[in-house]
């Protein structure tokens, strides 16, 4: 492999975490020195465990990866584990070196400004935003200087102004970057090819240009796939009707219908298996718990954090029956901790009224109970366990009998996301909180989830940084933290 042409080729690479569950077959591509490649994929397929792959963390059971000679690859996760986040900046830093650095501050300080981000060394992890540990996250990838970035998700929860700053980053970056990202306009901005994983085959198929160029490309190669089937399906049926009309004739005849018979069976044979796009969840609803009062939640004051210290804030919200709050401002200035503290009823200011159920969609996925299979996690938040409906939700959500048994833990972060809309539906809610319901969920299932929350009857709380996801959700008023 020429180090000035490759920096990692898949060659005929196969993997699954078990039999019955098939991530790659014989897969073959090649990342290039200084090429900038988005992967995309259905939630699920495998695009994280293309990277472990790619990064040597897991091995191919067939096929071989091959890396440059000295090949240095750094990986920026999706999410921070837990076990990290009790850690210290200084600390988290350290754990990403197998051996002592002992000029590590200054290398801290070096990468964190470029992520935009100050931060105390002594500062524990947890105490950062989700936004600011998305941030944190790439500077753990930027501080081991490689070869060969691997981005996984890397706009989760940033601001406008983060996602800004990471994309005028990528731009100007002279290494070798691959983006598993499902934010399409992110992605245009800086790709010149792109990876996609197809769930169906299990196959890379490899593009070159934007993400917006290779969707005109794979357009009209479903165009031409559709024409080529349709011209054979037509020249097919032709064969068959002569060939039933020769075979009446008799004699000479019969062998000319034997011989068209055969034709349209090899025509069959060339027809070719459309590229299917990635499935979109279905169209659903999420039931408001019957019987709310007109005033759901008051709110009289909130705390925000300036120069990471709390400031009081009075407040003069009546959340109705009805009514969706967009909760405004950038990373760091306290919207999930208002919004975790509102849903366990510990927020000073917020008044939930009595009997009223919530439904809190976490950004990290911590409502859920990992340690459960879906199956188990769904029935749970049943009012009356009803296992039909409850497999008729989740099937509408994407999550089949392939998934529904598996643990919540061991499912990607995407699916984790539809898992928790599945529960919300499950749950039917009077007070529904959603703190970055965009992260980690395919594009494609957008559109139909914001239908989904500005249709809902019961009160709303959102936080989201993506404008163009909220520009669809009907928002009767907006809380900005940051005024």
């Amino acid at each position: 492999m020429a180090r000035e042409e490759s920096v990692v080729r898949f060659e005929r690479v196969s993997f699954g975490y078990s039999d019955d569950k098939p991530i790659l077959d014989e897969v073959d591509f090649t990342i290039r020195r200084g090429a900038k490649l988005a992967v995309m994929g259905q939630n699920g397929a495998g695009k994280s465990t293309l990277f472990a792959l790619a990064a040597g963390v897991r091995s191919p059971e067939s096929g071989a990866v091959h890396r440059a000679a000295g090949l240095t690859i750094a990986t920026a996760r999706q999410v921070i584990p837990r076990a990290e986040l009790t850690l210290t900046v200084r600390a988290f830093f350290e754990k990403q070196f197998a051996r002592p650095v002992y000029d590590i501050d200054p290398r801290i300080d070096a990468v964190l400004e470029v992520v935009n981000l100050a931060a105390d060394h002594d500062r524990l992890v947890q105490s950062f935003s989700g936004g600011q540990q998305a941030r944190l996250l790439l500077a753990s990838a930027l501080i081991q200087d490689p070869e060969l970035l691997l981005l996984d998700e890397p706009t989760n929860n940033l601001d406008q102004a983060g996602i800004e700053h990471l994309t005028r980053f990528l731009v100007e970056y002279r290494g070798t970057v691959a983006v598993i990202s499902h934010d399409a306009a992110f992605l245009n901005a800086f790709t010149t090819g792109v990876l996609y994983l197809d769930a169906a085959t299990r196959r890379v198929e490899q593009y070159a240009g934007t993400y917006a160029d290779v969707q005109e490309a794979v357009a009209a190669r479903i165009e031409r796939e559709n024409r080529k089937n349709a011209l054979l399906a037509k020249k097919i049926q032709e064969n068959k009707d002569k060939a039933n009309f020769f075979a009446h004739k008799g004699g000479k005849m019969r062998l000319v219908a034997k011989k068209m018979r055969a034709e349209a069976e090899e025509m069959e044979e060339a027809k070719v298996d459309v590229r299917k796009e990635d499935k979109t969840i279905r169209p659903f609803a999420i039931p408001a718990q019957p019987g709310l009062r007109s005033v759901v939640l008051e709110l009289t004051g909130y705390a925000v954090l300036k120069a990471g210290k709390p400031v009081e804030k009075r407040a003069n919200v009546a959340l109705r029956k009805g009514g969706h709050l967009l909760v405004a401002g950038p990373n760091g200035i306290g919207k999930s901790t208002l919004l975790e503290a509102i849903a366990g009823g510990s927020a000073r200011g917020a008044t939930i009224a009595p009997g009223v159920r919530v439904g809190y969609y976490r950004q990290d996925f911590s409502t859920l109970d990992f340690a459960k299979t879906v199956y188990d996690a769904l029935l749970a938040v049943m009012e009356e366990r009803d296992e039909e409906k409850m497999r008729a939700t989740a099937a509408g959500f994407l999550i089949g009998a392939d998934t529904i048994r598996t643990q919540i833990g061991d499912l990607s972060e995407g699916q984790k996301g539809l898992v928790a809309f599945a529960s919300l539906v499950l749950a039917r809610p009077g007070l529904l909180i959603l703190d970055e319901p965009t992260n980690h969920i395919n594009f494609r299932h957008l559109p139909v989830i914001a239908k989904a929350l500005s249709d809902y009857a019961g009160a709303m709380i959102l936080v989201s940084h993506a404008p163009e996801f909220v520009r669809e959700i009907r928002i009767d008023d907006v809380l900005d933290l940051a005024k």
